[in-house]
């Protein structure tokens, strides 16, 4: 029981604090890393609770959420202008985003996590 309570917080852990892609230098790294963010993009979907941050090769910085996913490109909407920017998947430097469902995924689980854990704390102390 201690490992399946360890396993689980770990898990929860990992999907807490999710660490930045950022793409290499070769060509094939970065169609690699363009396939990762396409995917990434993917898996949070559309609308306002799809949250993103992104860091472009330009230099550019983007704070907003996913309005639009293609198989080449993706419409960010950001937060302080509300305008629309179209971006390729290859122009990614860096991405970080989270979907708000996600979160109460998460904080749903780490609740049961809790719960579990004062249930069985009698048991394990003695």
């Amino acid at each position: 029981m201690k490992i399946a309570a360890v396993v689980l917080a770990a898990l929860f852990l990992n999907l807490t604090f999710p660490s930045p892609a950022l793409a290499g230098g070769s060509p094939e790294k970065e169609a690699r890393f363009a396939q990762k963010v396409q995917t990434e993009i993917a898996k949070l979907g559309t609308g306002p609770n799809a949250r993103v941050d992104l860091k472009l090769r330009d230099k550019t910085k983007l704070k907003g959420y996913i309005s639009e996913v293609g198989a080449e490109s993706f419409v960010v909407i950001d937060d302080k202008t509300g305008s629309a920017t179209t971006i390729t998947y290859p122009q990614v430097k860096q991405v970080r985003g989270n979907n708000l469902a996600t979160g109460w995924k998460i904080a749903i689980g780490i609740g049961i996590f809790i719960a579990v854990a004062l249930i069985l704390a009698p048991h394990i102390a003695q």
